[in-house]
């Protein structure tokens, strides 16, 4: 929790990393992390994030102005 600081937000990446590790083949699926051999995907994706192997970005909160709409005058 101390580097991610959301639980959410660890959730997210723990189960994302452990679909990538359980897809097998290709560069993504391989752990980055020492002696992986012995640990499963989500304590594998768990030492990658305590490691710093992992990183992500948050997306930046647009604010959305809306504008009111003018009260017509009634004649």
């Amino acid at each position: 929790m101390a580097k991610v600081g959301d639980p959410n937000l660890l959730i997210n990446l723990i189960s994302r990393r452990v679909r990538q590790l359980n897809a097998g083949g290709g560069g993504l699926s391989r752990p980055l992390v020492d002696n992986a051999s012995q640990l499963g995907a989500s304590d594998t994706a768990l030492r990658e994030i305590i490691e710093d192997k992992m990183s992500w970005d948050l997306a930046e909160e647009l604010e959305v102005l809306q504008e009111t709409p003018k009260r017509r005058r009634k004649r």
